[in-house]
């Protein structure tokens, strides 16, 4: 692992076999991109990272991985978006994907392999959030790779609700010449939902198990009922397929979720998000978790390129 200098900061690179990672630990626990030298030597971004010119609005940057927590997304309280009410019944502001991707990280472990970074919380995300807890980032990097896990300790005395997840961007298309049409996904859905403007969930779009991943009822559909937990999509007929896993068992619970999303159909990134619950959990419950007092949960994330 290394440092490198870049646009004033200081990130922190790890080569581990094949794959080079490029992360901020210390804002936003921000993994970056992350690319593979392929046996022809050529360069495949698997992460997604723009050109920039300034780190101002760092947390907004479409690109990498943003990790979100508390909660995913908009949260509503009785149809008003960015606020939610815990079970003190008080109404708090809840930014959009919450308080873990603007904020500042301490790196408590760094090594040849990957990190671990402690949030810390500021004033506002205090307000936000008011309990006592420890939320933490670790990333493990591999050959061909990833795993990263949140952990969330509750250091107070009543239970801490949450429902964190990821939002990686993944450079599609990842050969010269093709195009979305050109690739499948395969998400292990038996429901999927759309938020609407008020922050319910309501009945979504009618998709198959396998799908082109231009198809434009895929934007924004957010998938759940997982008969297993295991998303997989790539080029048809070529290896090199992205394989993400949510969980650690073969069966997660009823409510994971998957979303799929892109900011329009010639962007050059494609967002497949591994979440806990689907948005707004705070309201509908639905993907809603809690960790008892003095106790710890954990929630993982693996990738790897097949």
């Amino acid at each position: 692992m290394e440092k490198v200098p870049y646009l004033g900061a200081n990130l922190t690179r790890w080569r581990v076999g094949q794959s080079t990672f490029l992360a901020w630990p210390e804002k936003g626990a921000r993994l970056m991109n992350w690319n593979v030298t392929l046996g022809d030597g050529s360069v495949r971004d698997v992460l997604y990272w723009p050109e920039l010119n300034s780190l101002d609005d760092f947390h907004r940057v479409r690109g990498g991985n943003p990790i979100l927590f508390p909660f995913n997304a908009r949260v509503f309280d009785q149809g008003d978006i960015h606020f939610w009410k815990a079970a003190d019944g008080v109404r708090r502001v809840m930014p959009m994907h919450g308080l873990a991707r603007q904020g500042d990280f301490r790196v408590t472990h760094c090594d040849p392999t990957g990190f671990t970074a402690l949030y810390l919380p500021n004033d506002e995300a205090r307000a936000c959030y008011p309990y006592d807890y420890e939320f933490t980032v670790r990333y493990r990097f591999e050959p061909l790779g990833l795993v990263c896990e949140f952990t969330l300790f509750n250091r107070g005395t009543a239970p801490l609700p949450w429902s964190a997840g990821h939002h990686f961007y993944f450079t599609v298309p990842w050969s010269e010449g093709l195009s979305r049409s050109d690739y499948s996904i395969r998400i292990p859905a038996t429901r999927r939902v759309r938020q609407d403007a008020t922050g319910r969930l309501i009945p979504g779009p009618t998709l198959k198990e396998i799908e082109h991943l231009d198809h434009p009822e895929l934007i924004d559909a957010i998938h759940l009922g997982l008969k297993d937990n295991t998303v997989i999509f790539g080029e048809r007929g070529h290896a090199g397929d992205v394989v993400m896993k949510i969980g650690t068992e073969k069966i997660p619970a009823p409510d994971a979720t998957f979303v799929t999303w892109s900011e329009s159909a010639t962007a050059p990134y494609y967002c497949v998000e591994p979440w806990m619950g689907p948005p707004n959990a705070p309201e509908h419950r639905t993907g809603l978790h809690f960790v008892p007092p003095g106790l710890t949960q954990t929630f993982t994330v693996s990738i790897g390129i097949k």
